[in-house]
């Protein structure tokens, strides 16, 4: 299948690989949305078929609830989630799949993120929506957590 419709940004965290994944699994809500919103995390049930629901939060009020499934998660290398269901497979308007991978390279952990879409227009909504300076940010989030813990 062609990737045609994913968007990706990638860095290379100076802290090792267990750091970011516990910095991804036991402190997301620490950064996942960039500064000054911020997440309340209701489910992380970090299994194939688990709930993944949180509610992003902004500085006047705002309020993203975020509902979906976790797809994959082979600890230390991969996490796979989508919007396209709820938990118990109850399938709602889906916008796409993330696609979270860490790998070790010069001494840190290359973090890769996915986020692949259904459509030519989801992606340029993403995109429009800020993809790359959001994701961004909080990949750089992540590697101050990632360095804190580590």
């Amino acid at each position: 299948m062609p990737d045609s419709h994913d968007l990706t940004i990638t860095r290379l965290i100076g802290a090792p690989r267990e750091a970011v994944w516990r910095a991804y699994t036991d402190h997301l809500a620490e950064w996942w949305c960039p500064k000054p919103w911020s997440v309340e995390l209701i489910a992380q049930d970090m299994r194939a078929g688990g709930r993944a629901a949180m509610i992003m939060r902004g500085p006047n009020g705002e309020e993203m609830p975020q509902e979906g499934v976790y797809l994959e998660v082979i600890p230390h290398e991969r996490i796979v989630f989508t919007d396209a269901f709820t938990y118990g497979w109850h399938a709602q308007g889906p916008f796409m799949i993330g696609i979270m991978e860490f790998s070790d390279e010069a001494g840190g952990t290359r973090y890769t993120a996915t986020a692949r879409h259904w459509s030519a227009e989801a992606k340029a909504q993403h995109e429009a929506m800020g993809f790359t300076d959001g994701w961004g940010k909080v990949a750089e989030q992540l590697e101050e957590v990632a360095k804190r813990i580590a």
